[in-house]
């Protein structure tokens, strides 16, 4: 027996009260150090001789651990089963376990002897063990709906205590009625080791409106929880409707491709389907669509589709085909004399109601009548017949004939004083050739809607008189004007043929004027000298001015005026 154990027996001996506290609990990590304080870390006593650690067998028998006395820096490990080599104290005197297990989950007691007491201090251990991982197995790739379809397993392995697990769709939990959620769980234990490992399944009767859900398990523990998500899942179900679909964007038009798709609402979707086309069925594999060409008028009507493998599950549409006809008389090249008359007809067919329309050369007109043809008329017309998605267009193209005629002759005083600007305007289709019975320059020449206008410069050199001649296949015209010498001629000059005249009047008073103030001053000069004759007047010593010849000739003139 050693010392300690004498002094325990004189202390016993001797009557000391000995005092077993209640029990504390530890908790500790598998694997991990477990720390077990002495009397819940308290100070030990100021008499304090040693303190010694032991614990309960699982037969109800005690084991001696390790003492401590204060005396010796060293603890003295008394074990010699599995303890031997994982026990220690520190400072404290709290009892430290290396690489707990869950065959550490027993009762350890401290006990305190100092020199009037004797104290024990019993600790409960629990070990726990967080699950390693969470993993799933048995996940499926579709749900059936309204079926018990297997959702999948989550599995948490080597736990302690067991994990449990929670199942939840969108969030929120999943509570099993073996109808549409049906819930197995599991627990298997390792012999070795005592963890525990938990599966728990899943199998749900899905619905349409599960096609996005989300589905979780939750692994609920002591120490933690994790989630694992499985994440949505395609739900199968067979086809409840079928639909046909008119894959145009606007109406119908005869000519167009039409395109027929079958749609059904199952899933997976099917991919084959029955087309009927005007009592003959089409086939159509790994597809959902048909395709009319160039489709007619005659092909408007009822179509119908079907599921390859379910006839009775159909659906119908109709098709109106919409379609116009125009015809123009007259149409193309139309060449008609000025003053006739051009009657126009249109003539339609169309599957609704269609709005008519007029343009010429580009420019929008209300109506065409065309009675009695001018040169104006000429032109491209188009008419324009239109419905909802639908158009059509006819045209012609109008030349109104005549031959030319002239419709005015003029002439102008150019900048330049010594000549002059004749302007010979005519109308005619075709174009007019003009043509000048004098020589010119500086000719300018416009044609539009069937008018023409010619210009020449001439300088004159006499009085002329100015033919323009103007003709085309259908005839000619001619015209003339009087032009004259531009240096007898005022030069304010007015317009058209009478100027001529009216200068040549002009030239011809002025020139009787002249000679009549002439005569006066010649008789007036004769009248003075006469005058002045008879009275003498003329200077002493100065001879008579002109000889009876010049005086002669003078009255001669004055009769004459």
């Amino acid at each position: 027996m050693d010392s300690a154990a004498y002094l325990l027996l004189a202390f016993v001996s001797a009557g000391t009260l000995l005092q077993v506290w209640g029990t504390d609990n530890v908790t500790a990590l598998y694997g991990e150090v477990i720390v077990i304080p002495c009397n819940g870390g308290a100070p030990a006593p100021q008499d304090l001789m040693f303190i010694k650690w032991k614990y309960e067998k699982g037969d109800g028998t005690g084991g001696d651990l390790l003492i401590k006395q204060v005396s010796s820096a060293q603890a003295t490990v008394q074990a010699t089963d599995q303890y031997a080599q994982r026990v220690s104290i520190d400072a404290n005197f709290s009892l430290l376990i290396s690489q707990a297990t869950l065959k550490d989950q027993k009762t350890f007691t401290c006990m305190v002897v100092s020199g009037s007491n004797l104290n024990e201090y019993p600790v409960s251990v629990l070990v726990y063990k967080i699950p390693s991982s969470v993993q799933i197995m048995d996940k499926s790739k579709v749900l059936q709906k309204d079926k018990l379809t297997m959702v999948g397993t989550c599995v948490a392995a080597n736990a302690s205590p067991a994990a449990t697990f929670i199942w939840k769709k969108n969030g929120k939990p999943l509570l099993a009625d073996g109808i549409v959620v049906v819930i197995s769980s599991s627990i298997k234990v390792d012999p070795a080791t005592g963890l525990y490992t938990t599966s728990s399944s899943l199998q749900y009767a899905a619905s349409k409106e599960d096609v996005a859900a989300v589905f979780v398990c939750v692994s609920t523990h002591k120490l933690t929880n994790q989630e694992k998500e499985l994440g949505h899942f395609p739900i199968y179900y067979p086809s409840e409707k079928v639909s046909l679909e008119i894959m145009s964007k606007g109406p119908i038009v005869e000519g167009d491709n039409v395109t027929l798709k079958c749609h059904a609402d199952g899933n997976p979707p099917p991919s084959s389907f029955f087309f009927h086309i005007k009592g003959q069925k089409m086939p159509v594999v790994n597809s959902d669509n048909y395709t009319l060409t160039n489709i007619s008028r005659e092909a408007g009507g009822e179509y119908k589709c079907s599921l390859a493998d379910d006839e009775k599950m159909e659906a119908s549409q109709s098709i109106a085909v919409s379609y116009l006809d125009l015809s123009l008389t007259p149409s193309g090249k139309v060449v008609k004399a000025v003053g006739d008359p051009l009657p126009v007809m249109i003539k339609k067919n169309a599957s609704g109601d269609s709005k008519v329309s007029w343009t010429k050369d580009g420019k929008a007109m209300k109506e065409v009548k065309l009675s009695k043809l001018t040169y104006a008329d000429a032109g491209v017309y188009v008419c324009e017949v239109s419905m909802t998605g639908l158009t059509r267009r006819q045209s012609f193209e109008l030349v109104v004939e005549g031959k030319p005629m002239i419709t005015s002759l003029t002439k102008d005083r150019a900048d330049n004083a010594d000549s002059k600007v004749l302007t010979c305007e005519a109308e005619g289709v075709p174009v007019p050739n003009f043509q000048w019975s004098v020589n010119s320059t500086d000719e300018k020449s416009v044609y539009t809607n069937g008018k023409a206008t010619h210009k020449i410069t001439v300088i004159p050199t006499a009085n002329l008189t100015v033919t323009c001649r103007v003709s085309n296949k259908l005839g000619e015209d001619t015209k003339t004007i009087n032009v004259s010498f531009v240096n007898k001629e005022n030069k304010q000059e007015g317009r058209g043929p009478q100027d001529d005249s009216q200068d040549q009047a002009k030239l011809i008073v002025g020139v009787v004027v002249g000679l009549l103030i002439a005569a006066a001053i010649v008789g007036l000069i004769y009248w003075l000298y006469m005058k002045n004759s008879r009275r003498g007047s003329w200077k002493t010593g100065e001879k008579e001015l002109g000889t009876s010849e010049e005086s002669t000739k003078l009255e001669d003139n004055n009769h004459t005026v």
